[in-house]
Order: C-alpha cells, then sequence, then structure tokens
C-alpha cells in the first residue's frame, strides 16, 4: 500500500507492485461490465431457487416451481397422445378394407405405418422397403400371398412358416434336385424354360415338359403362381433369390423357404393395420375385391 501513487501519464493508481521497474495499474472495471455482472449473479440465484440446478447425492434440487425437462417431455407426449386417440380409436373400429373410404383416416394410417416399419420391418426389408436377396420387395406388385390390405394384414398378423400360429402362412418346394426327383441335366432344363417365361432365354421343350410335370400343379401351366400354396409368380422378371439360371438351378435343386415372423403375439391389432396400410401405400397395393356370396340352391327331396 505505502508503494502505491498515482501514474503521471494515465492519472490513475497503481496497485503498489513493481518488477524491473514495470508498475501495474489499479484501473477500475466499466460501470456496465460491473452491472453486468451482478445481475447475473442475482439471475444465477434466482435461477437456482425457482428451477433444478443443484446435483445432489440422489437427486438434484427440485426448485419452487416444480419444473423438470422430464416432466415437459412427459406433458408433450401425453398431448400427442391425446392427439392422436381419436384417429387410434377410428381405426380400431374400421374394418382395414374400408379404410379407403375415408381419406383422412388412410393418411393417419399411412402415417403411423411409416413409423412402425422402420421400427420392426426395416432389419429385414430396409429402409426404403426394396428388401434384399431372400427378402421380398414391398415395392413392386409382386405378392406371394396377396396384396390387397386384408391379405397385407393378415400376413403381419401371423407371418410365414411360423411354428407357433396356427394360421400363418406356410408351403413347401420339394428338393428336386436333393431328393434325386430330377437329375442335374433336367433341372438345367427346367431352368431354361422358367427363365423363358418372362422372356430372359429360349423356351426348352424338355424343360417344358417336366415344368408340366413337377411344377405347373403349384405355379400354374403359364408359371403364374398361385397365392393359396405360396407358389410365386414365375413368369415376371422379378425373383427372391437371384433370376440367373444359376440361381433358378440352386432353388430347384435345394429350395430355401424364407420365415417372416407372426406379428400378431408382439404388436397390438391398430399399429398392425397402420403397417399394412403404409406398405400398401409403397406402390404395389392391390385393391380389395369382396368375396362373391355362396348361391343357393333349392333342396330337393
Amino acid at each position: 500500500m505505502a508503494n502505491k501513487r498515482i501514474d503521471d501519464a494515465t492519472g490513475t493508481s497503481t496497485v503498489g507492485h513493481e518488477w524491473d521497474g514495470i508498475e501495474e495499474l489499479d484501473t477500475p472495471m466499466p460501470r456496465w461490465w460491473l452491472w453486468s455482472f451482478y445481475i447475473s449473479i442475482a439471475f444465477a440465484i434466482g435461477y437456482v431457487v425457482v428451477y433444478p440446478a443443484i446435483p445432489m447425492l440422489h437427486e438434484g434440487t427440485q426448485g419452487v416451481s416444480g419444473w423438470t425437462s422430464r416432466g415437459e417431455l412427459q406433458h408433450e407426449l401425453d398431448e400427442h397422445r391425446n392427439g392422436q386417440a381419436a384417429m387410434l380409436a377410428a381405426l380400431a373400429q374400421t374394418p382395414i378394407e374400408r379404410l379407403p373410404e375415408n381419406p383422412a383416416l388412410m393418411r393417419g394410417a399411412v402415417a403411423g405405418g411409416r413409423a412402425a416399419f422402420k421400427v420392426n420391418c426395416v432389419p429385414c426389408h430396409g429402409a426404403g422397403a426394396a428388401g434384399s436377396k431372400g427378402y421380398p420387395n414391398l415395392n413392386d406388385d409382386d405378392w406371394l400371398w396377396g396384396g390387397d390390405l386384408k391379405a397385407i394384414e393378415n400376413t403381419i398378423t401371423h407371418g410365414a412358416r411360423q411354428a407357433n400360429d396356427t394360421q400363418t402362412h406356410g408351403s413347401q418346394m420339394p428338393a428336386f434336385g436333393h431328393d434325386g426327383i430330377l437329375t442335374a441335366a433336367q433341372i438345367d432344363q427346367v431352368a431354361d424354360h422358367v427363365l423363358s417365361l418372362s422372356g430372359k432365354a429360349r423356351d426348352n421343350a424338355a424343360g417344358a415338359q417336366l415344368f408340366a410335370t413337377n411344377c405347373a400343379v403349384c405355379h400354374g401351366p403359364a408359371g403364374q403362381g398361385n397365392r393359396q400354396v405360396g407358389a410365386p409368380k414365375l413368369a415376371d422378371a422379378i425373383w427372391l433369390y437371384g433370376g440367373t439360371k444359376e440361381d433358378i438351378a440352386a432353388q430347384v435343386t435345394n429350395p430355401r423357404h424364407g420365415a417372416m415372423p407372426a406379428w400378431g403375439g408382439r404388436l397390438d391389432p391398430v399399429t398392425i393395420k397402420m403397417l399394412a396400410a403404409y406398405v400398401h401405400s409403397l406402390g404395389g397395393g392391390e385393391d380389395f375385391v369382396e368375396a362373391a356370396p355362396a348361391a343357393k340352391t333349392d333342396a330337393q327331396p
């Protein structure tokens, strides 16, 4: 304190220390800065009192307002659920084949199905539902078990080849090569004929005969498939396990049989309905055709 003096050049007091002839000025802080600092202190004290701020051993202080970010999130979620409640109730009461009659409800179902698809279906069918080898592309118009809303809902509910679901889709293709039903040469001829059905190869008379004898009962004489038994259509260029001659021969020799989970035991009916609406909207969905009632006949004595 005794060494303090007023600097001649600036008129400001020094702090009283000197290093090799260098002295430090005791310049006061600007008033605007001091007031900002004091206001910040007051705001911090008020914030700690009003909001949760101080971490304790097991939980933080609650604050007199009782506000928490978790509570805010829960409030927003509750509002969102309340907004959806009416739509979900309407979906629950509307048969899926009647959804197209209500465009607004259909749009809501598609939006909900899009979200559910990302959570449950993307690992197999891909983010864009284009599938991959062994996993069907849901964007095209080729359906193994039917492509209308009701059929898609049924497939999602019961899956394919699920032992714990009595209504699951099931089909079994014979292992023509593995079981010795056909020789390698005959399988090669059948593969030629199958490729010819979609214009990918020249027809093979021997293969056509073998196809008619062994394959037409399920796939149809012209390879149009049969949804009742899950036999795929062979007269297009859509292939689940590959469309080269080698791929087809391998499938005829020792066929692969894919499986799909029965989501009925994992998802609620409304979520399944929304998933079906979304899949149907991807571009290959078919119109629902109601079965005609059986004709009545008069009993004869």
